[in-house]
């Protein structure tokens, strides 16, 4: 696991001193990705100057894997972030066929599959990736980005350069002056609560969308955009329930196995919910001796669910390791574990999984995760919401529903951050939309979209936010349980989750595996019966029958609220002042984003406990936190 850097000088044709210097600067800004090791390759070769570098977390291969690696003749050269799961099946297949190593790391099975196979290898990996491949024969260069998006890869292209890199940190702090704020990627931002590829919070920064690869031409210095992977149509099979039973239990053994394979200490997540759970359940059984599984709670007792983890760490008899966090152990994280995102994100559950991580990392060097699954299987509580739309929406008339919801935002507001009844049957009258395109409100976790109507001024203001999302689902009506997985893959995992556990994770040096995030797996859920996903109301339902024999009786059907934290109650204590100063008029004037008025009265009804408005509010303090420190002054 790595962090990768490049840059390609056209129209001053740097010298290799020079590049470098600016390499290793951008490797200093993610040391924090590969600690262990980095590496350099840079040259002048006519009209233009290319160099690219990396930072290693050493996972596999601990004597023989530094990089970048060459091919034999020293034509190709390679720098990757990430791992490859089937490396030794491919390696064994090209080994077959000639193919000579000199390491027994995956990423010489990447550089060997390409001398021989071209970019058409590039779809035989099965992993979670970013790497970029000069090739002076060809006189290309080539960056690509795992299926699911696990691994990040950012680009800027102008008149004179293209860089890129693992993070947005080495682009931003490289140029010589800082991009102006992109309306798109802002009116993302305050609707998701993140920012989806190919977007970025700047302005001609941008993010390979996943399971995509760059074409750089070096003759032309034109840029072309490819897909990995063409995606198979979902199309239902005809599989009995018992059969597809059967495979979904293989297929998440398998992965679990093929996502076990290290040279350091590797654990797992524990939280007690389903999906992590069956994570450790399998890791267990393929091991002989106990693993080490990891879960954090909180003081306050509405978000604490240890209790379901130590039921599963006591069933698997794991090392189990617990930690229990609170306000004060926040405070002395929360502007770093923000500010390394590099751009506004307000998932509320980055700051436990960052903790988590951090302690984790004090034992191991990797983790299993259970993220994905909910995508995958088809088990967030808004894919009950997008079905209830539709229900709804034909029973209830418009018009009474404007009087339900007007009653429910009078009498079910909540006053503090419970997330109880209440707050959800508020949240679930919200969410109902007659437009046929109401699962884009569902999803907007920050606002929706005549809420971010009120609290963006007109300037700032972008229309047909989806469109380009829209397009690439055929721009068709979103209303089924497979349309809704196949946009929370493109927007929520890619954006929103997956940045989340790699940020988060990376920063403390921890490597995040999720063997929910299979293309086998995907796939073969994308060809069930949706009933064989959500059957009735019971989620994630082919995967918890899968796995029902191996736990106590009714555990799966626990609830779970999720990995979030009081962020609402942190925003009226310790966070408070710093709030406030994010409402002062000057402040608010020489931004010129937001509406004065408005955005003060939502921050102080909230902070007065006049209204909860916990997810509004968080989405806008990241915001201004961010802003503070990349536009007006660094932050102690």
């Amino acid at each position: 696991m790595c962090g990768i850097n490049g840059i390609i000088e056209r129209s001053k044709a740097a010298t290799r001193n020079q590049l470098n210097e600016v390499l290793n600067q951008m490797n200093n800004l993610i040391i924090h990705r590969g600690p262990d090791e980095d590496g350099i390759f840079s040259e002048q070769n006519g009209s233009f100057s290319i160099g690219m570098a990396m930072r290693r977390l050493s996972i596999i291969d601990l004597s023989s894997g530094k990089q970048p690696i060459f091919s034999d003749d020293k034509q190709i050269v390679i720098v990757f972030n990430g791992e490859i799961y089937n490396y030794r099946i491919l390696k064994s297949k090209l080994e077959a066929e000639g193919a000579v190593f000199n390491t027994t790391s995956d990423t010489e099975v990447i550089l060997k599959a390409y001398e021989k196979y071209g970019i058409e290898s590039f779809k035989w990996l099965d992993g979670m990736y970013g790497f970029s491949i000069y090739d002076k024969h060809k006189n290309k260069l080539f960056i690509a980005r795992d299926f699911f998006g696990e691994k990040p890869l950012y680009y800027m292209q102008n008149a004179e350069t293209f860089i890129w890199a693992s993070e947005l940190k080495s682009i931003v702090n490289t140029i010589n002056f800082r991009p102006t704020i992109s309306k798109k990627g802002l009116n993302l931002y305050f609707r998701l609560t993140y920012i989806p590829a190919p977007y970025t919070i700047y302005e001609g920064i941008k993010k390979l969308k996943a399971n995509h690869y760059i074409d750089y031409d070096l003759s032309s210095h034109e840029t072309a955009i490819h897909k990995i992977n063409e995606e198979p149509k979902p199309k239902v099979q005809d599989i009995s329930f018992e059969d597809a039973k059967a495979k979904t239990k293989q297929l998440v053994y398998n992965s679990v196995n093929s996502r076990s394979i290290a040279d350091v200490g590797l654990g797992t997540f524990l939280s007690g919910g389903v999906d992590s759970s069956i994570i450790s359940l399998c890791l267990s059984q393929t091991t002989e001796k106990k693993i080490d599984t990891f879960s954090i709670g909180f003081k306050k007792a509405s978000y604490d669910e240890t209790d379901k983890s130590r039921v599963v760490a006591k069933m698997i008899d794991s090392n189990h390791h617990e930690f229990i966090i609170d306000e004060e152990d926040l405070k002395n994280n929360i502007h770093d574990i923000l500010v390394n995102f590099d751009e506004p994100f307000s998932d509320t559950a980055a700051l436990p999984t960052h903790l988590l991580s951090e302690k984790t990392r004090e034992h191991v060097t990797v983790a299993l995760t259970g993220d994905g699954g909910d995508e995958v299987f088809g088990g967030y509580n808004k894919y009950y919401i997008g079905k209830m739309n539709k229900k709804y929406t034909t029973v209830v008339p418009k018009g009474l529903h404007k009087t339900i919801l007007s009653l429910s935002n009078k009498y079910l507001i909540n006053k503090d951050d419970s997330r109880g009844r209440k707050f959800q049957i508020n949240k679930l009258l919200n969410a109902i939309s007659y437009n046929g395109d109401f699962y884009w409100d569902i999803i907007s976790l920050a606002n929706t979209n005549e809420q971010l109507k009120e609290i963006i001024s007109q300037d700032y203001l972008e229309d047909n936010l989806f469109q380009d999302y829209k397009d690439v689902l055929g721009n068709r009506k979103i209303e089924s349980l497979t349309d809704f997985r196949l946009v929370d893959k493109i927007l929520s995992l890619e954006g929103g989750m997956l940045a989340k556990v790699d940020r988060t994770s990376m920063m403390t040096s921890l490597e995040c595996r999720a063997p929910f995030l299979n293309k086998d797996i995907w796939e073969f859920t994308n060809t069930l019966p949706e009933s064989y996903l959500m059957n009735g109301w019971n989620k994630k339902y082919i995967l918890k029958e899968a796995f029902r024999s191996q736990f106590p009786d009714e555990f799966l059907e626990k609830s779970k609220s999720g990995f979030g934290s009081p962020t609402g109650d942190w925003l009226r204590q310790s966070l408070r002042k710093e709030l406030e100063s994010y409402i002062e008029p000057e402040l608010l004037k020489q931004q010129g984003i937001f509406k004065i008025d408005v955005i003060t009265k939502l921050v102080r009804d909230h902070l007065d406990n006049k209204k909860d408005s916990t997810f509004r509010v968080w989405s806008y303090y990241c915001f201004q936190k961010w802003y503070k420190f990349n536009y007006l002054k660094k932050e102690s």
